[in-house]
């Protein structure tokens, strides 16, 4: 039996959706001696692993320009004219090529990130909820002015039992929270305070008990899960958002395969957008980093 391969994500940037879907299907069928690839969706908080862009779209090449700097997701582009100095594939694509050429540049980022942790230094990850209109170039105290620091209130995880919530704490903190709360929701959510904060944990299987803790306490992030029994997770959305004061409240989706993400219904329900499942330890600290403003 062959252990399952944990695929690395990939965001298309600047593609035409017959394209996109092309690259989807060669990605699909990379050889099982190498890595396995996911190619995320456009409203996926996801941080990519790595960029497949259309070296031939100049609004892509802005867009991936913008990258924050030290960025280490790798970028592949396909056609072009063969000026840049990424790495450049030439239509139409080889499937070995690819995938070899995919190899060889999450090669070069895991060196890269083994770098910069013996520097004692670490990536931080995009906090912009779209992308860039273009490069940053005012004094970092300009941007330091702008930004909001992180609400004040519970994660709260919507899903048919506490085992994510139980992974999530063991992900986020290195261990699972000691301490319980008592009279919230179903009295079945166990509480642990995330790092250099004090806010816990929640779980529920109830649509109305979360509706009621939303309203009741501070709620910072919300997580449901769509394939959970009795959650329809877009009338949930709308109900926690539109109470008063969860402006900030950011709401996302955990999606497994089975589930059609409707991005107009969920943009008109208030979500920010999902997480695929099943989701990696690393992204789950990435967007906890990017929502929560967790400690690097």
């Amino acid at each position: 039996m062959h252990a399952p391969r944990y695929p690395f994500t990939i965001r298309l940037v600047g593609f035409a959706p017959a394209e996109c879907a092309q690259l989807e299907h060669l990605l699909a069928q990379a050889p099982a001696t190498g890595p396995s690839y996911f190619c995320l969706h456009d409203d996926s908080l996801q941080e990519p692993d790595l960029y497949i862009a259309d070296g031939g779209n100049p609004a892509a090449l802005a867009r991936l320009s913008c990258l924050p700097p030290g960025a280490l997701q790798p970028i592949l582009l396909i056609g072009g004219d063969g000026a840049s100095c990424l790495r450049t594939l030439p239509r139409p694509v080889d499937p070995s090529r690819l995938c070899t050429t995919l190899a060889e540049l999450l090669d070069a980022r895991v060196q890269a990130q083994a770098a910069l942790a013996a520097s004692g230094q670490c990536s931080l990850p995009e906090r912009r909820r779209r992308p860039r209109l273009g490069p940053d170039t005012e004094a970092p105290a300009y941007y330091q002015r702008m930004r909001q620091g992180p609400p004040d209130g519970a994660v709260l995880i919507i899903d048919k039992g506490g085992a994510f919530r139980d992974h999530v704490a063991r992900v986020v903190h290195g261990k699972l929270g000691a301490a319980y709360d008592a009279g919230l929701g179903n009295g079945n959510r166990p509480g642990a305070g995330l790092p250099g904060s004090a806010r816990p944990v929640e779980w529920t299987d109830s649509c109305r008990a979360a509706v009621r803790l939303c309203d009741e306490t501070p709620v910072s992030l919300v997580m449901i899960n769509t394939c959970a029994p009795g959650i329809e997770p877009y009338s949930l959305s709308s109900a926690i958002k539109s109470q008063e004061g969860a402006g900030r409240t950011a709401v996302l989706f955990l999606v497994g395969q089975s589930f059609k993400y409707d991005s107009l219904r969920a943009r008109d329900a208030g979500v920010r957008g999902l997480l695929d499942k099943p989701v990696a330890d690393r992204h789950l600290v990435a967007t906890f980093q990017k929502l929560l403003a967790l400690p690097a």
